[in-house]
């Protein structure tokens, strides 16, 4: 079987934390391409090695003056769902580079730290001791997000930490909001270990560059031409024990933050070269007008102060990712196979850097999704659902916290729908829905989708945390909703459900099995506050409702995609919820039913989402595939993913939207990088859960 940390991936996380710091490589082998944003838009890092006298390149398409510098031969690629690592080899002497990221999602302390390790280890492949030196760097475009904005750059010094930052000029913090855009505010960050003997400088990338090329090693002087001081940014830079010499605005030009090491005679024995790189954002959201800091700077850290804290616990955080991951892989396998455990590795850092988390100024927890390569949509209800198997089984106070913007903005007066809001914005700004018709008109709502789902995700967090503090504290939004469905019916109008890309379909069998277990939902969230009449009679309608599906829905060998359209078949996804939340409503034939049909159905990739089209949602897929609680029944339906990430022709991050009989994208651009791929962690939860 293939290795599932050594299998090929569309695309390779490096440096994953949320929306705006969020890097990749597109490529199988680092030298390939330069790193990326998500969106494909440059946040180059450029990395050298220098033996015997000859450079290579080992991360990057650095070239010198009149010659390209040749690329070390890439020997491996390793990623687990908390550390890629490469592995490369030149003239004798073998080369590892690893980016670890300890996002641990059960400690919200860690998680939220934008800091990310990066090792460069050199030894002898060849028993002969080589002179050996490395360099590695980062552009302002990871500021900026082109090389023409002026900056400002400098140094700050936190006890024997040094660290070398940059950022705009201009600082207009949450001043655009979108989909595919990089930030251009806040500060970049970046260190190397104290008490090692290292070089940095800050300047123009192809003097830096061709500098170590040449000599194996950089000026160990900061590129101030042309350059005047300016201020200390104050509101960049907080806390105390802060020491800054040089502060300096740069002339356009494509610059960056370069470091290098010289080891010396490298022999047999291991040598390394260890960074960092960290993220201020000055500030992260904007929530309904109040600006809010990120996490991690909530109680007025520094910067310094972040990337000192990062350098003193990095012993112990490298051991505890060493057990995190072994467990979660081997977990992954037990649960689903090695096929499985492929999707979760590449899932994880993913879904975690789709969010974003604040703090608001009460102290209430507040976790964002952005809808990435869709509309930027930002707190979306329909990819808390999706996602919501992942926050349920490592950490509920996350899913509680993406729920909690939602209610908020319901309970506030100013949204006037019965039903439940899309979103509250575009990421970053959190000031009201824009979505469809926004607040102004029912044009293209999603009422049964975002009400069952936000019904759904109530009941799972009170069974999941046994607290029923949340949903008393939004209780009247509970009632309005479910009485929506209600009275809405079993029928679905001619409405948008979550996978609006196929337009409106009136009658759709899934949406209305979402509204029943919705309500369903509800009478379970009566019954824990006692509501024991409220309780029985939504539980009645629900029974009732799910009693007459199977007969609006029939298709003979199947259940149809809606019900009126004879011949017609779709996944039935939201039934998973029935067995979750231990509603009962709906008979174990139904989904065995189901899944034989499926089983014909597969294509190359995958099983379609529908008989519309030939194109699935991973996220659905793997929920699908849990249907009837059976391993083969399983296996049998996530093994063409294997295939498709073995073929997918787009390099980007896991899509969740793919064409199941030619791997493609399903639009140029289409669906990459979204937090929704979470969901496939649900066999995974059922499994902890004992259902």
């Amino acid at each position: 079987m293939t290795d599932p940390r050594t299998a090929r991936a569309p695309a390779t996380p490096l440096i994953v934390h949320d929306p705006f710091m969020s890097v990749w490589s597109h490529t199988d082998e680092l030298t390939q391409s330069w790193p990326t944003h998500w969106t494909g838009k440059n946040q180059s890092m450029s990395g050298m090695v220098h033996i015997d006298g000859k450079a290579y390149r080992f991360m990057g398409l650095v070239t010198r003056t009149g010659r390209d510098v040749p690329a070390m031969r890439q020997t491996g690629r390793e990623v687990t769902p908390l550390r890629t690592i490469y592995r490369f080899e030149a003239d004798g002497v073998e080369l590892a580079l690893s980016f670890t990221t300890p996002v641990f999602p059960e400690d919200l302390e860690l998680m939220a730290r934008p800091v990310s390790y990066v090792d460069i280890e050199v030894s002898s492949k060849d028993g002969s001791p080589h002179e050996v030196s490395s360099y590695i760097d980062w552009s302002t475009n990871w500021a900026t997000g082109n090389g023409e904005t002026d900056v400002i750059w400098g140094r700050h010094r936190a006890g024997n930490v040094e660290a070398l930052f940059v950022g705009a000029r201009e600082q207009t913090p949450l001043h655009q909001s979108g989909d595919e855009v990089q930030i251009d505010w806040g500060y970049l960050y970046t260190s190397a270990e104290p008490g090692v003997a290292v070089d940095s400088a800050f300047g123009d990338a192809r003097t830096l560059r061709d500098s170590f090329a040449t000599t194996g090693s950089i000026p160990a002087r900061d590129d101030v031409r042309e350059a005047r001081p300016l201020p200390m940014p104050s509101h960049g830079h907080r806390g105390l024990n802060i020491n800054a010499s040089g502060i300096h605005q740069e002339r356009p030009a494509y610059n960056v933050c370069a470091w290098s090491r010289a080891f010396g005679k490298v022999g047999v024995e291991v040598q390394a070269f260890r960074l960092l790189v960290a993220y201020d954002q000055v500030y992260a959201l904007e929530y309904f007008h109040r600006r809010l800091r990120p996490f991690w700077s909530r109680k007025g850290q520094s910067a310094i102060g972040l990337v000192e804290q990062a350098w003193a616990e990095r012993s112990a955080l490298y051991a505890r990712v060493a057990d995190y991951d072994a467990a979660l892989i081997d977990q992954l396998q037990r649960s689903g196979g090695d096929t499985y455990a492929r999707i979760g590795i590449l899932a994880f850092r993913q879904c975690l850097g789709g969010h974003a988390l604040v703090e608001d100024l009460d102290g209430k927890l507040l976790y964002f999704s952005k809808e990435n390569s869709s509309n930027g949509c930002l707190g979306t209800v329909d990819l808390t659902y999706p996602s919501a198997p992942f926050f349920l089984h490592y950490n509920p106070a996350l899913l509680e916290a993406q729920m909690r913007p939602i209610c908020a903005y319901a309970m506030g007066g100013r949204w006037p729908f019965p039903y439940a809001p899309h979103d509250v914005g575009q990421f970053p700004l959190a000031n009201g829905q824009v979505y469809g018709g926004g607040e102004l008109t029912e044009h293209n709502q999603m009422p049964y989708e975002e009400s069952g789902n936000m019904l759904i995700l109530a009941a799972a967090l009170a069974e999941r945390t046994n607290d029923d503090r949340f949903i008393t504290e939004f209780w009247p939004l509970w009632e309005k909703w479910a009485a929506y469905l209600v009275k809405s019916g079993i029928d679905p109008e001619n409405q948008l459900c979550t996978d609006d890309f196929a337009g409106h379909l009136p009658h759709n069998t899934n949406l209305s099995l979402k509204a029943i277990i919705g309500i369903g939902a509800y009478g379970l969230l009566c019954r824990r506050l006692g509501k024991t009449e409220e309780a029985e009679n939504h539980l009645v309608i629900a029974r009732d409702w799910a009693a007459k599906w199977p007969g609006l829905a029939d298709d003979g060998s199947a259940f149809r995609l809606a019900f009126d359209k004879a011949g017609s078949w779709s996944q039935k996804y939201n039934l998973i919820w029935d067995r979750i939340l231990g509603l009962g409503l709906f008979p174990a034939d139904i989904a065995r039913k189901e899944m034989a049909a499926y089983k014909t159905r597969q294509d190359r990739y995958g099983l379609p989402l529908d008989s519309r089209e030939h194109y699935t949602k991973l996220d659905w897929l793997v929920w699908t595939a849990c249907l009837t609680d059976n391993q083969a029944d399983f296996e049998t339906l996530i093994a063409p993913v294997a295939t498709w990430l073995d073929d997918a022709p787009a390099r980007v991050p896991l899509s969740d939207w793919y064409d199941t009989q030619t791997g493609k994208q399903t639009v140029p651009g289409g669906f990459r990088s979204r937090p929704v791929v979470g969901g496939t962690y649900i066999k995974l939860m059922l499994d902890s859960m004992g259902k």
